[in-house]
């Protein structure tokens, strides 16, 4: 039961994006066209899940029995950059256009404070190997369905209404941002994490 806990939670009510506010770069730019937030959301589980399942042995297994656990940032950073390196080469292989529309985007998933940071709250909620990969796609997937809610809300607005000028860009997608936040809430009666 506490794995469900925690893959709903990390999905819903203590979604990265909405409830920490991590990973807005990306958040905000690649919003703005749904194909590609499926794109970067889908690219962002595959980072997330595998960058924190390579980082957990190396954690507790490498890490902490060496007494070495002071370089653990460092360590997780060189993961990461690695995992989106593999990333990289294979979308631009087997994606081309994908590759094109994400940019400069898709290298800086390497410093998404969000992709850090689930591997910082597994060393700080002292998750074990399973509670970790649960959490780790719990996240990555709560963050790519908030970049995905978002783009199919924003280029329906754009379509459907006017916005007016001001709040064009990062304006609207912080408005939309918390009232998806408070969506999410709603889910709090079912599961919180500690």
């Amino acid at each position: 039961m506490e794995l469900i806990t925690i893959f709903i939670a990390s999905i819903f009510t203590h979604n990265i994006a909405l409830t920490y506010i991590l990973g807005m770069c990306p958040f905000i730019v690649i919003s703005r066209n749904f194909n590609t937030a499926v794109g970067m959301g889908i690219s962002v589980i595959f980072v997330v899940t595998l960058a924190t399942v390579i980082n957990w042995p190396i954690y507790n297994k490498i890490l902490i029995p060496n007494g070495s656990e002071l370089i653990y940032y460092l360590v997780f950073i060189i993961v990461i950059a690695a995992t989106v390196q593999l990333l990289e080469m294979l979308i631009e292989k087997f994606f081309p256009p994908l590759q094109t529309s994400f940019g400069i985007f898709l290298p800086l998933i390497t410093v998404n404070c969000m992709v850090l940071a689930v591997s910082l709250f597994m060393v700080l909620r002292k998750y074990g190997f399973i509670e970790t990969v649960v959490f780790a796609l719990g996240s990555s997937i709560g963050w790519a369905l908030a970049i995905i809610i978002m783009a199919a809300i924003k280029q329906k607005m754009m379509i459907n209404s006017d916005v007016p000028k001001g709040l064009r860009g990062a304006g609207i997608t912080m408005i939309i941002a918390g009232l998806l936040a408070f969506a999410f809430m709603g889910f709090a009666g079912m599961v919180t994490l500690q």
